[in-house]
């Protein structure tokens, strides 16, 4: 962040029948994180995402998780995308554009995000049955594209995520968020030579 840039910072609560959601972002952070969602797992995901990208985050989640994990998986990640798009801001001096290609032991994700200002998501390459498999005993892995499409969505990014290889489910869920926060970093950092807004359109 340059020193006449302001504060890239967005805290949005939520609630619902479902659940109850408060959270906190600052884009220009160091990757510290605080976060209770009641599903241990996404706990596990959020931080690295939060550690990956440089992102402070604090998200305070509870919902009906006796019913299933669903609900406030899905939801942290329809708030954690407003925050973004609110952080965001009017995108000024931002690079826009960022890849990565992240391995975690046998499992490898690429994730190229571009802050765009249309949602969109393109999820590929999870190996047949991860939908189904139960990480840590109650993740279930079809949320990983729930999220995905959730944070996409809600912050107006496009974003590619790709698993070009992986055995382990657990592996292969953090080495996508990995890849994503690695991409995000890139996206949503300040680059020096632009001037306004990176669009011809002059608005993203």
């Amino acid at each position: 962040m340059t020193a006449s840039s302001p504060s890239r910072t967005a805290r949005v609560q939520r609630e619902t029948s479902e659940s109850s959601i408060d959270l906190s972002i600052d884009l220009d952070g160091t990757g510290s994180s605080d976060i209770e969602t009641g599903v241990p797992f996404y706990d596990h995901l959020l931080t690295a995402f939060a550690k990956h990208s440089l992102t402070d985050l604090t998200v305070r989640a509870s919902g009906d998780l006796e019913i299933d994990v669903h609900h406030t998986v899905e939801d942290v990640g329809i708030v954690l995308g407003q925050a973004i798009r609110q952080a965001l801001g009017d995108k000024r001096g931002i690079s826009r554009y960022g890849d990565a290609l992240v391995p975690l032991d046998e499992a490898l994700a690429q994730a190229v995000v571009d802050i765009s200002g249309r949602p969109f998501l393109v999820h590929t390459g999870e190996p047949v049955g991860f939908e189904y498999h139960l990480i840590g005993g109650h993740f279930t892995g079809s949320m990983v594209r729930h999220v995905f499409e959730a944070i996409a969505y809600n912050a107006a990014l496009t974003v590619h995520v790709t698993v070009l290889g992986g055995r382990d489910p657990h592996h292969i869920a953090e080495a996508e968020f990995k890849a994503f926060a690695r991409a995000f970093r890139q996206a949503k950092a300040f680059d020096p030579l632009v001037s306004g807004v990176p669009s011809t359109k002059g608005a993203l």
